[in-house]
């Protein structure tokens, strides 16, 4: 009989421990089952709760994932509406300065798609900071309409 060699002793392990390690990233409460399985099917749990909203933004992003393939019962939904507005409610957030703002930042704050934030950086990167909101609208590939909106929450 072979023994068992480090390398499976090890992936055993972290198949083991991964799914709790998953749990910890959110807390314990009524949904945070739900949420876990809806949100982290297609992305990273971090990604799924950088946001901060209100009921009715957690709504709108829940309904934006299901139209984009997740699958949920209605109590599953429900439930998962119920923790992210629990858990992850709105606050005043600080302004964002576009000049260092990281990538998800961008995606969270602006509504980016993460092609959209990555376009932010390159830009940012090969031409030098933003000097205005008009600055940023002229990076190839980004809504403007998106930027302006959101224009009361940039800084440069």
């Amino acid at each position: 009989m072979r023994s068992a060699s480090p390398w499976n002793i090890r992936r055993v392990a972290v198949l083991t421990l991964l799914p709790g390690l998953l749990g910890a990233q959110l807390p314990e409460g009524a949904g945070r089952k739900e949420t876990e399985r809806l949100c982290s099917g297609c992305h990273e749990l971090a990604r799924s709760v950088s946001l901060r909203q209100n009921r009715d933004g957690w709504k709108a992003t829940i309904n934006k994932m299901l139209g984009l393939g997740a699958k949920g019962t209605e109590q599953e939904v429900s439930a998962a509406l119920d923790y992210l507005s629990a858990h992850y409610p709105a606050q005043a957030l600080p302004p964002l300065n576009v000049n260092t703002a990281k990538a998800i930042d961008l995606e969270a704050r602006l509504s980016l798609r993460r092609s959209e934030a990555a376009a932010v950086i390159e830009y940012r990167a090969r031409h030098g900071s933003f000097k205005s909101i008009e600055d940023l609208k002229s990076v190839p590939g980004i809504n403007a309409e998106k930027i302006e909106s959101k224009k009361n929450v940039l800084v440069f």
